[in-house]
C-alpha cells in the first residue's frame, strides 16, 4: 500500500507495547491534515486503552468527544482534557456538531492539524443504529472519514481506510462497512450494526 502523503512520528514505546501485547498496528499515515476517524466496535472499557496506545504509536494528536459526567471528576476530567476531550451533554449534542465542524474547517484554512476521534456507537453497549455526529461533521467541513478498526479476533488495530462523504447516506455508510472489514469487538454480541436511524 502506497504511504499516505502526511507521515506522522509515532512512540517506539507505544509501539512496543502494542507488540508485547501480541497486537499489529496497521498504519501508513493520513490522507490530509484535517479529518473524522471513526472507531468501530466499541464494545469494552479496554477499547480506550487500546485507542490511546494506538495514538501514541500512531503519534496523532486527536480531539474526541467524552460523557460530559467523566469530565466532573477532578483529576480524570482534567486528564481527559490534556488528552484532547470535549465534554458533551448527549441530552443536548446539537450544537457541538456545528461547532467541530467549523473548527475543522478553521483548521483546514490556517493549515493546522487536527482530527476528530469518536465511537459512531456512543457506547460499549448494543445499540441499534449508529449515532451521525461523525458525518454531519465530516460531510459539513468536507474532510474525509478515517475507519478505525478494533479487531481483537485478529488481534490489530487498523488505520488504514478513508472515506469520503458523498451525501447519500446509504451509499457512504456501504463504503463504510465495506472499508472496516467486519472486525471482531472484545465483546461481539454488543457492537451495533452499520446503520443510521431511518
Amino acid at each position: 500500500m502506497t504511504a499516505m502523503p502526511i507521515q506522522l512520528q509515532g512512540s517506539p514505546l507505544a509501539k512496543a507495547t502494542l507488540r508485547l501485547a501480541g497486537w499489529t498496528l496497521r498504519f501508513q499515515g493520513l490522507p490530509a491534515k484535517q479529518g473524522v476517524l471513526i472507531i468501530y466496535p466499541h464494545t469494552s472499557n479496554w477499547d480506550f486503552v487500546l485507542g490511546m496506545l494506538t495514538k501514541w504509536a500512531v503519534g496523532i494528536q486527536v480531539t474526541f468527544w467524552g460523557k460530559d459526567t467523566l469530565f466532573r471528576l477532578p483529576l480524570f476530567g482534567r486528564w481527559l482534557r490534556w488528552l484532547g476531550g470535549v465534554p458533551v451533554d448527549r441530552q443536548s449534542a446539537n450544537g457541538i456538531v456545528g461547532q467541530m465542524a467549523r473548527e475543522l474547517e478553521a483548521a483546514h484554512a490556517q493549515d493546522r492539524f487536527m482530527w476528530l476521534a469518536l465511537s459512531p456507537e456512543g457506547t460499549r453497549g448494543h445499540t441499534a443504529t449508529w449515532r451521525t455526529g461523525f458525518y454531519h461533521v465530516a460531510l459539513q467541513a468536507q474532510v474525509p472519514v478515517g475507519l478505525v478498526a478494533l479487531d481483537y479476533g485478529r488481534r490489530e488495530v487498523g488505520v488504514q481506510r478513508f472515506v469520503m462523504l458523498t451525501g447519500e447516506c446509504a451509499a457512504d455508510l456501504a463504503a463504510i462497512e465495506l472499508g472496516l472489514c467486519q472486525p471482531q469487538g472484545r465483546r461481539p454480541e454488543r457492537a451495533s450494526p452499520i446503520r443510521f436511524e431511518a
